[in-house]
Formats: structure tokens, C-alpha cells, sequence
């Protein structure tokens, strides 16, 4: 185990930074991507501290050439790599008719098409070497169907579909390679850092993040144990995972409940 390799997209902070720590301290050697030099070097610094060899990486996962060209140092350093987590993300609010278009494409571009980028420039090499998983950071926000989160509810949902259609496609190659999507709700992150929408969502999601009993540290050591059990839908924290599943079986009822919600959030 302490040969295998995991990259994080993201790692500079936040979930990628926790996830980071737990595989360090499982001995793994850990690649911390970010658009950030100084800070994913920071946290390769803490992953180091706790005895794992670690290597930092730039990375603008919006772009193309940028994603080839973090193939390309990551070949040089490990030749591939066993867990990628494509995790790096920005956060918006707002209704579909509040959303620009720019900012529509800013987030399609972000949240959607870096985990494409993720899978299309590090999956081959997986499926070379016959083994490997591919983690995805949605949101419980795609699985929700909330209003207010237009854009990133959709972007969200869309690697959630991204991660399920991969999963059977690997499936019908008999391929060894594993996929999981993580579906969060609100923690202890420093996630609004980018954010874009109306001030007062910005507050509202601060507010809720706030009152968050979870941490990312609480998150990731969630995510990480399910990862490890090979689960493909990871909902860490247990209320959402009860609205999942009234959703799923109750979708009506779910529906009126979380127009209440809403319509009592917007009051408040």
C-alpha cells in the first residue's frame, strides 16, 4: 500500500487538503494539484510532516493544456497514478434567469468539464496498468433539485451522471478501474472563496456552513473509508442521505417539503 499513488485536483485547501492528510497517514504518496503553487506546497509540507512522500503540482483545471501538462509532470514524477480525485471546484447561487450566461459557462467549465479533463487525460493509464479508482466531487446539490443553486446544481448533477455512465462503461469493459462520486451538503470549507451570486446566498451559505457540525477533516475521513470499500455513491453525511432516499421513493412529498424549506429559508 505504501507504493500506491493518489492525485488530488484542489489539494491546496479545503476537502482536498483533509483527503490529502488521510491518505498521507496511511502512507500513500500524495500529489497535491492546485491553482496555487504556494499553497498546495504548503500542504505537501504537512503531508511530508506526517512521514508520506508528497509532490506539488499547478494546475488550472479550466484549461486544456494545463490539465496535459499535469499528466505530463505527474508521469515524470510517479508514471501514473492509483486514486485521482477530481475535486477542484468554485460555488455559485442564484435562479436560472439570475445566472448569466458567462456565468453559466464559468461553471460548466469549472466543475463539469475539469472532471472530464480528470478522466480523459488520467483514466488511460489506468486502465494500462489494470487497476485504479476515479473519485468525483459532486454535490448533494445535484441530487437535491433545489432552487436558488441554478448553475451548480446542474453542474453538480452532471458529474453525478458523468460518474454513473463511466462507472458502467468500465463495467462492460470488465475493467478493474473503480469509480465513486462524493455528494457533500455544507461544511466547514473555505468554498465561497470564488463564489459567484447575489450576497445574500452568499451569506445564507456562509451561515450554514457555520452552523455545520462536520469539518472537512470529518468529511474526508468519510469519504476516504468509503473510497477504500469500493462505494460508488458517497452521501457522508446522514441527513442527506435520508433525503435521498424520500426522494427517491417519495419524490412528491419530497418535492412539497423542500418548497416549504425553501420558501421558509427565503423568510428567515
Amino acid at each position: 500500500m505504501s507504493a500506491q499513488r493518489v492525485l488530488i485536483t484542489g489539494g491546496g485547501s479545503g476537502l482536498g487538503r483533509a483527503i490529502a492528510l488521510r491518505y498521507a497517514r496511511a502512507g500513500w504518496r500524495v500529489g497535491l494539484a492546485d491553482i496555487s503553487l504556494e499553497r498546495a506546497e504548503q500542504v505537501a509540507g504537512e503531508v511530508r510532516a506526517l512521514g508520506a512522500e508528497a509532490q506539488a503540482f499547478t494546475v488550472d483545471v479550466a484549461s486544456d493544456a494545463s490539465m496535459q501538462a499535469l499528466h505530463g509532470a505527474v508521469l515524470a514524477h510517479w508514471g501514473g497514478v492509483d486514486h485521482l480525485y477530481n475535486n477542484a471546484g468554485v460555488s455559485s447561487a442564484g435562479s436560472l434567469l439570475q445566472t448569466s450566461l458567462d456565468d453559466w459557462r464559468w461553471m460548466l467549465e469549472i466543475n463539469l468539464m475539469s472532471v472530464v479533463r480528470g478522466c480523459h487525460t488520467f483514466l488511460p493509464g489506468m486502465l494500462e496498468q489494470g487497476r485504479g479508482h476515479v473519485v468525483n466531487t459532486a454535490s448533494f446539490a445535484g441530487l437535491a433539485g433545489a432552487g436558488g443553486l441554478s448553475s451548480y446544481s446542474v453542474a453538480k448533477a452532471a458529474v453525478v451522471t458523468l460518474s454513473e455512465t463511466l462507472r458502467a462503461e468500465l463495467a462492460l469493459a470488465d475493467s478493474a478501474v473503480r469509480v465513486s462520486v462524493v455528494c457533500p451538503s455544507f461544511f466547514r470549507t473555505n468554498l465561497l472563496e470564488n463564489f459567484r451570486g447575489p450576497q445574500r446566498s452568499r451569506e445564507t451559505a456562509q451561515k450554514l456552513m457555520e452552523k455545520a457540525a462536520e469539518t472537512a477533516d470529518d468529511i474526508a475521513a468519510r469519504v476516504v473509508d468509503a473510497v477504500m470499500a469500493g462505494q460508488f455513491l458517497i452521501i457522508p453525511t446522514a441527513p442527506e442521505r435520508l433525503r435521498w432516499r424520500l426522494k427517491r421513493f417519495l419524490p412528491e412529498f419530497y418535492f412539497r417539503k423542500l418548497v416549504a424549506a425553501l420558501r421558509a429559508a427565503g423568510r428567515a
